[in-house]
């Protein structure tokens, strides 16, 4: 069970995912999507990107996978933590400290990206609308997060 504050619920397109947030994986990057949610960031983003078998991206105000908030890009907080079905971890470019408000949710095992990205969090309810997210790259008329919120 998650403590209070750290439950990020995505009222998606597809219908409701639950999150429980890690910020002893990733104290700062926790905290980076706390204040993103308390601004209604995500609230109207796309899954841009979303390859069968692997993962599902959002996070991008412009829904192309080129964009991040205002907000100066997060030092990379790679931990142990296994990138397998449910895990939440933020998308970056080449370089590991350009992390900023794209993150995944994976679908299944994508064991080679373990400490080379940072997992925040996993999805503990609601996998099965992940699952129905509809896939592409890009992504013809995307599912969308609708709101995000922190319980």
């Amino acid at each position: 069970m998650a403590e209070a504050g750290n439950t990020l619920t995505l009222d998606t397109t597809q219908g409701p995912v639950v999150i429980e947030l890690r910020p002893d994986l990733a104290p700062a990057h926790v905290a980076h999507i706390k204040k993103l949610v308390g601004e209604k960031f995500y609230d109207g983003v796309a899954f841009h990107r979303v390859i069968e078998g692997f993962m599902a991206q959002t996070g991008c105000p412009h829904g192309t996978g080129t964009g991040g908030s205002k907000y100066p890009n997060l030092k990379a907080e790679f931990n142990a933590e296994p990138h397998v079905r449910g895990t939440c971890s933020m998308a970056r470019a080449q370089d590991p400290n350009s992390a900023n408000s794209q993150f995944f949710i994976c679908f299944g095992d994508a064991r080679f990206l373990d400490k080379q990205y940072t997992v925040w969090g996993k999805v503990t309810s609601g996998m099965e609308n992940v699952d129905k997210i509809k896939r592409g790259e890009p992504v013809r008329d995307p599912d969308k997060i609708v709101s995000a919120t922190i319980d």
